[in-house]
Order: C-alpha cells, then structure tokens, then sequence
C-alpha cells in the first residue's frame, strides 16, 4: 500500500515581500510533488499577480477547504473576501491583515486535522498587529493558540548546527532580569527532549553560551554565570541532560566547536541568531520546539529589499518544508516505540550460570 503523502500547510506571509515568490519558485520543481501535498493558505489572486510579475512556471488549484486537496498539485485556500492591494516593498495595514488572516485560517484547519505539518512564509511583526494579534512573532502566536499550554523553543538550524534561545524577541534591556535558573531549566529540558524526539538523537550534547563576555571572567564582568547559569547546567546534569559550559559566546564559533555537540542554547536572541545566520542564512531554518504542532519557516524576512525581482533564493524555504516532513516521521517512529515498547527481561540466578527469563510478567 502506498504510503500517504504529508499534507503541507503553508501560510503566505507579507504579500509584499518573497513569501510568494518562494513559494512558487519551490513547487515549480515537480519532485516536490512525490515528497507532500501543500496547502497554501492565502489568495489565488495575489498568487497569479506574483507568478505574472516574476514569470514563474508554478501551477495551482483554488480549493474551498484543505479537505479537498489535491496530490500532486500546489493548492491554495482562499482566506480573504477582500480585494487585497499588492504593493511589493512596502509595509502596508492590508498585507499585514491578509498575513494574520492566512494564518489563522491554518491553524484552524491544523486543529481539525486537515493537514500534518505547517510551515509559514515571512510577516512583518509590526503591520501584523491588531486586537486578536499582539505577539512579538509567530512563535509565541502560535504557542497560544494551539500550544495545548506547552512551552515553545525557537531553534535555528540547518542539518546538524542547531541553535535554541532561552529568550527570544524581547529587549536588550529585559536580558538580564528574565534569564533565570528556572527558565535556563525549562529551555535545556525542551531542546533535550526536541533533539531525541524531533531529530532521533538518543544521548544529545547541548553546550551552553554565557551571558557575559568571557563568561564573566569569574565575576569580573559580571556573576550571572556563577549564580544561574552554572546551578542551572548542574542540576540539569543531575537529571541526565548532557549540557555543557557556559562557554564565552565570541570565539565558540569561529573556533568551530559547535560542531562537536549537537545543539547550542544561547541567552539571547542576537547572540545565537547573528553568528548562526553568518554561517547558514542561505539555508536556515527557524524550527519552533516543544509544541504539539510541527512548525518550520524560512531563516530569513520578508526581503523587501528584493521583493518583485525574481532574486530571492527559495532554498531555505525549501529546507524549512525537508525539516518539517523529517521531524514529522520521527515523531511518528517516536509514538509507535512508545506505544509498543519492549516487555522487560529479567535474569534468574540460580547456580554459576545466568538464565535470561523472557516470559517473566511484570506485576
């Protein structure tokens, strides 16, 4: 029997920025096709004017519902009744209300199960806020609204350099007062979790930034590492989380020790992201941890810069949906270990010799 193809959602983000055009630009290669169904959540007008102004060789079907998809086919799902504006470059009100329509139609459907896994073309935080929408991002967004009241993790990567933050879009300022033993904690034992569940990693090694230059140079500049971090990466030790450090952020990836561990747990968000998109903006990927939904989106922005051109690379993009499809499958491995997991075996001794007993019960 054929094995069902993942459905796919995927939101357009800023109409006026590369959302579209990364996304035709992908699913004009057919062999994306053999690997899942997408589901675009957006405007099959503005999609037409996107493919029209790039000359882009990508087809679609306009469907009512994401029940109707099509194999073999990109789909788009109408979310708005209105006569959308394209206005490619600039940060309008319209295209930030057709980006938060896109994606609540998604997450809706995500809840009645019309689709598998999602991933979301860039927005602009600012034109995207309104009365149902006042979150610095997707993440936190969607953490609310199908969170099941678990804690995200964003986690950049791209094949086995993975970056997470223990804090994410908040102020320079707000740094220091938010990072605490507890939530260091939290976000070890989500990204812990994430690397055996989400990547098929049975004993990762995550290595820990500090939080001042030269962690601190015991206590130096500054005691955070000897207070928080350090306590934080001990206790977890404890409990079987194989973290390491802190370790002094500037030199850690130049130096290329990121590749001997499997994450890296950064304090903030600049001090992961910024060396993590030098090193692998062109295939980045933005992957959201710790929640029931698989979720992925491109490393980069709207690109406004280039938006309309035809330059923008679709690779990342392309990457964001391999990394959604393969976490998808380890979860599925994930939830069939566990529910069939393997009897135990006891051993009785009663002479020289060991005698392994396999139909021993466990009462």
């Amino acid at each position: 029997m054929e094995e069902r193809k993942i459905k796919v959602g995927i939101t357009h983000g800023d109409i006026n920025g590369i959302g579209y055009e990364v996304i035709l630009k992908a699913f004009s290669d057919p062999v994306m096709f053999e690997l899942c169904t997408p589901i675009v959540y957006g405007s099959p007008k503005v999609a037409a004017y996107h493919r029209k102004v790039m000359d882009i060789p990508a087809n679609f079907s306009i469907i009512g519902s994401a029940a109707d998809a099509q194999d073999g086919r990109m789909n788009i799902v109408n979310c708005t009744e209105d006569e959308l504006k394209v206005e490619l470059s600039k940060p309008t009100a319209d295209a930030g209300k057709a980006a938060l329509s896109a994606l609540e139609c998604a997450l809706r459907d995500y809840r009645e199960g019309l689709f598998d896994v999602l991933v979301t073309a860039p927005i602009n935080k600012h034109t995207i806020q309104s009365d149902t929408f006042h979150f610095p991002g997707h993440t936190e967004y969607i953490e609310e609204r199908v969170g099941d009241g678990q804690k995200a993790l964003m986690i950049l990567l791209k094949g086995d350099f993975r970056v997470a933050l223990v804090t994410g879009h908040i102020p320079v300022s707000a740094i220091a007062s938010t990072i605490t033993k507890e939530l260091i904690m939290e976000k070890l034992a989500i990204f812990h979790r994430s690397l055996k569940k989400d990547f098929g990693i049975d004993a990762p090694r995550i290595a820990v930034f500090s939080l001042n230059p030269h962690a601190g140079d015991e206590g130096l500049i500054g005691s955070e590492e000897q207070t928080v971090i350090i306590p934080a990466l001990q206790e977890m030790s404890a409990k079987g989380v194989q973290c390491f450090g802190p370790y002094p952020a500037d030199g850690f990836m130049g130096s290329g020790n990121f590749s001997h561990f499997d994450g890296i747990l950064a304090m903030y968000h600049d001090q992961g992201l910024a060396p993590f998109k030098a090193l692998a903006m062109d295939e980045g990927v933005n992957f959201t941890a710790g929640l029931p939904i698989v979720r992925t989106s491109p490393a980069h922005g709207t690109a406004y810069d280039i938006a309309g051109k035809g330059m923008a690379s679709e690779d990342s993009f392309r990457q964001a949906i391999y990394v959604a499809l393969d976490v998808f499958r380890h979860r599925a491995v994930e939830a069939e270990i566990g529910a069939r997991p393997l009897r135990k075996q006891y051993y009785e001794k009663r002479d020289d010799s060991d005698k392994l007993k396999l139909d021993a019960i466990d009462e």
